[in-house]
């Protein structure tokens, strides 16, 4: 065998096992022996993660980390949700504390650059916005000029503030606090003229804290984007990949028609080659992630597609009503794009 030849034998040699194989991770080595995922979570962010009176977690970020469960290991409860405040996040995910950050955390340069993480992709793109009482009239955020506006902080939110305020001379006065139940309260008890976070995070707390959610109005104006998605660390690519095709396989199997409620049904009957990619009865792509052929319809069926899962938690009909709008698929106008399963 020439050199060339042999060249050209190890290339395709290293593709074939490249096609056939995967490495675990550490990762997900860690969370295979431990039975469960650890999964960073906000400490109460309604339609994002939120535990009820018995402990039961619920909402977007919830439902994607239960999904990710479902595709390692079999089983969408074998999560364990810890609540992390603003501060605390990615010192968790940076030290091991929990295996991904799924907190409504917004995805930016800085943090992409220097903070050792991975951002998996978009759950839910957002943008800042203000909420005002509805007594006060105000109508646009450029109302506001020389007031008082409740903010987090150690959050995006607070410089986005700052440079709003700067770039329209509003002379805004920031009134900060430390956690995001402290600002809430402050705001209903009348200390700010307004309340600044992502435009979700507002509808959530009117929802959940406001006496009468319609005694307060979300202005129109976003002064940001903020596109909210979970972190992992950096180093495990395995698990990196793992979290990223998790998140791309839910909105690939709203845009097939596979639902939770005929995902079955599909992986017996669907003659569509990327139905049958997606759910493994054609070709097994879970072999590539280290995981088995099932790893997707596990999770489709644990909590849905995509789809599902936004209008359970934070959709029209859900509580918070929030609009699909941007995240709505792109085949419906939205911006909501996941490269193909194949």
């Amino acid at each position: 065998m020439t050199f060339r030849s042999l060249s050209r034998w190890l290339l395709a040699a290293s593709f074939a096992f490249g096609a056939h194989a995967a490495w675990a991770g550490k990762t997900l080595d860690g969370i295979k022996s431990k039975g469960q995922l650890a999964c960073g979570v906000s400490s109460g962010v309604a339609g994002f993660s939120q535990a009820d009176g018995s402990g039961r977690w619920s909402g977007l970020d919830v439902d994607y980390c239960r999904a990710l469960a479902a595709a390692i290991l079999g089983d969408a409860n074998k999560v364990r949700f810890v609540p992390l405040v603003s501060q605390q996040r990615f010192a968790a995910i940076q030290s091991g504390e929990v295996d991904i950050l799924a907190r409504n955390t917004t995805w930016t340069l800085t943090r992409d650059a220097s903070l050792g993480l991975h951002f998996v992709g978009i759950l839910y793109i957002d943008g800042q916005g203000f909420m005002v009482p509805a007594k006060s009239k105000v109508k646009s955020a450029r109302q506001l000029k020389n007031t008082t506006v409740c903010v987090q902080s150690g959050t995006t939110t607070e410089k986005n503030l700052s440079e709003f305020s700067r770039a329209n001379n509003l002379n805004l006065r920031p009134v900060v606090f430390e956690k995001f139940e402290a600002a809430n309260a402050a705001y209903f008890s009348g200390r700010c003229a307004a309340y600044t976070t992502d435009a979700s995070g507002l509808a959530s707390v009117r929802n959940k804290e406001a006496k009468t959610p319609a005694d307060h109005v979300i202005l129109p104006e976003l002064i940001s984007k903020e596109p909210l998605g979970p972190a992992v660390r950096r180093g495990d690519d395995e698990f990196f990949t793992i979290a990223r095709w998790v998140l791309f396989g839910l909105q690939e199997a709203e845009e097939l028609g596979v639902t939770q409620a005929n995902v079955e049904a599909m992986q017996k009957k669907a003659r569509d080659p990327q139905v049958g990619r997606l759910l493994g009865t054609t070709e097994d792509m879970g072999k590539l992630l280290g995981l088995d052929k099932d790893w997707l319809a596990r999770a489709v069926k644990a909590t849905g597609n995509y789809g599902e899962i936004f209008e359970r938690n934070v959709g029209p009909k859900s509580p918070l009503g929030l609009p699909r709008g941007s995240n709505n698929l792109w085949t419906k106008g939205g911006l909501v794009y996941a490269p193909p399963v194949r």
